[in-house]
């Protein structure tokens, strides 16, 4: 004979719940939603911003992120989803969070893509349990917007972030602070 009491009916649910949340993503579609985000948020770059291409051809791959969103009140965080591209294809799919404190009140969301120029600096990316940027990150697009040159200077960089698309409250955008994690949509 079993007695329930209402700690394990609560546990049973919790533990079932959380199984059911846990999925590992075969057969959903948040691969393919990925993929599509990301196909317009590059088509977007290339036509804003032309030089990306030259750039995107010369990477050894790219890390796109299509909708970072940012907010803080005091402390604040960042969130995204995107997609790690090595030629046309896609090899693998990154969560960006990042966490910040300080004066900061207001939220923004932007686009950004990783241009990984060294082949050292895509293996690093992808052997790394959970990569951070580092100083050695060139930032690719003024805050004005202006025209963006894919100039020497700027192919020397082991990894070139370009931020975009920005709208929000928040001035500026910034990676520092940021981890990548890789995830199974």
């Amino acid at each position: 004979m079993s007695t329930y009491s209402r700690r394990g009916f609560a546990l049973g649910a919790l533990a079932t719940t959380g199984l059911a949340a846990c999925g590992n993503g075969i057969g959903s579609r948040g691969g393919d939603r990925i993929d599509s985000r990301v196909d317009t948020t590059l088509n977007f770059m290339y036509e804003r911003f032309p030089g990306t291409r030259d750039l995107a051809e010369k990477a050894s791959g790219i890390l796109v992120m299509p909708l970072v969103t940012e907010a803080g009140f005091g402390l604040g965080g960042s969130y995204g989803r995107g997609a790690l591209r090595i030629g046309d294809s896609t090899v693998d799919y990154y969560a960006i969070a990042g966490g910040s404190a300080g004066l900061q009140i207001g939220a923004q969301q932007y686009s950004h893509v990783l241009f990984f120029m060294t082949d050292e600096a895509l293996m690093e990316f992808r052997t790394s349990p959970g990569w951070a940027l580092g100083a050695d990150a060139e930032y690719a697009v003024r805050s004005e917007g202006g025209n963006l040159r894919a100039e020497t200077t700027t192919q020397l960089a082991p990894v070139i972030a370009v931020i975009f698309a920005q709208a929000g409250l928040r001035v500026g955008a910034t990676l520092e602070g940021t981890k990548y994690t890789r995830i199974i949509p």
